[in-house]
């Protein structure tokens, strides 16, 4: 397939959302990232010149994932491992600790968000791929990684990093128009996890969650009491969960407001080719769509 065949499929969102392991005969370089969100990204810059595969599988919950032996067979055979970093995978040191095997870090560089409350208050709040704006310094690591691993075809993963930008950016504006449309005093975004940090820093929301991110998901009465102060003092109209974990505690939030379950939003993982969210680019524009229609009573994807 000609390059150029396949930035236009990135611009368009359609990259897969999984690779298949390469057959013998593929003499390209093999990139490992940890999970599908990061693949799609990594993919996207690496174009046709590299296989880029998923540690983990869609839909798996990568906070607190264990890897197998299997993955780690997998890992040793990549040319280079691409992890997100900011204690997202609290198990990659030890799972790369025996590999000889380039590591990079996507997030590096990007300007990081303190969890604000709860028994993880201080630490840094790992999700910054939800922020169009962040995942513009991953795919500028990324491209100077493959340059890196590749020099053949750095010009190549410059120009993809810079297409790939381009639609950050549009996201980025998306966002903007989306949140401009709700009522100021109803710009409040309330979740299970505190994945949303990013986001709502970008887009000038207030946050509140059930908890601050997945490895600890426990709605406590304290914290579900708190959610549902702040849904109250705001007249939040809706509330949201993520895919990869239940909506039962967020759902008992919405018996003890007058908020509306506005729907599920995507975070760790891309969905099946065939489903909501099967590119990053598609997961943004999903989970933009789905807080405006709930935050303004319309109808999102």
């Amino acid at each position: 397939m000609a390059t150029t065949v396949v930035a236009a499929l990135a611009l368009a969102g359609c990259t897969p959302a999984t690779t298949p392991t390469p057959p013998a005969a593929d003499d390209r370089p093999v990139v490992l990232t940890t999970f599908t969100v990061l693949q799609d990204i990594a993919q996207n810059v690496a174009g046709e010149h590299l296989v880029v595969q998923s540690l983990t599988k869609i839909g798996a919950e990568i906070h607190g994932y264990e890897p197998t032996p299997g993955d780690v067979r997998r890992a040793q055979d990549a040319d280079l491992i691409i992890d997100n970093g900011l204690g997202l995978e609290a198990w990659f040191a030890a799972f790369t600790r025996d590999l000889d095997v380039p590591t990079v870090v996507a997030s590096e560089g990007v300007e990081t968000i303190a969890i604000a409350g709860g028994e993880a208050a201080g630490r840094v709040n790992p999700h910054a791929w939800m922020s169009p704006r962040a995942t513009a310094i991953y795919v500028e690591n990324i491209a100077a990684a493959f340059a890196d691993l590749d020099p053949d075809n750095a010009a190549a993963y410059a120009a993809n990093a810079e297409a790939y930008t381009a639609e950050l950016d549009r996201l980025d504006a998306e966002l903007a128009a989306a949140v401009a449309a709700i009522p100021a005093s109803e710009r409040a975004l309330v979740t299970c996890e505190g994945a949303f940090s990013y986001l709502a820093r970008d887009a000038g929301l207030g946050e509140a969650y059930l908890w601050p991110v997945n490895a600890e998901q426990q709605a406590t009465p304290r914290s579900t009491g708190d959610v549902i102060e702040y849904v109250r003092d705001r007249d939040v109209p809706a509330v949201f969960c993520e895919s990869t974990v239940s909506n039962e505690a967020m759902l008992r939030v919405t018996e003890e407001t007058d908020a509306a379950y506005g729907g599920t939003l995507y975070v760790d993982s891309l969905s099946e080719p065939d489903g909501p969210v099967p590119t990053y680019l598609d997961l943004m524009g999903h989970d933009i769509d789905v807080i405006a229609a709930g935050l303004t009573g319309g109808t999102g994807r």
